[in-house]
């Protein structure tokens, strides 16, 4: 995908379509982080360590009642 900044202000804006934000579990609140090597921009939302830790106890739970099933499917 490749987007353009917009105009907002004195500034400009990238404007990050919805469903991008829903995969990514973002809202306009979500602060984030953001690095460049000097190239390339890097956007990391930053994250509550609460929410966090509940997201990988679920994905430990899918791991475990699925793993095996999502292996063979794999193979």
């Amino acid at each position: 995908m490749i987007k353009t900044l917009t105009k907002h202000g004195n500034s400009y804006a990238l404007v990050i379509d919805k469903p991008i934000l829903e995969l990514l579990r973002i809202t306009p609140e979500t602060p984030f982080e953001i690095m460049t090597d000097g190239q390339a921009l890097v956007l990391t939302p930053v994250r509550d360590p609460a929410e966090d830790q509940k997201f990988r106890e679920a994905l430990e739970m899918v791991h475990k009642r699925f793993g095996r099933a999502m292996k063979q499917l794999a193979e």
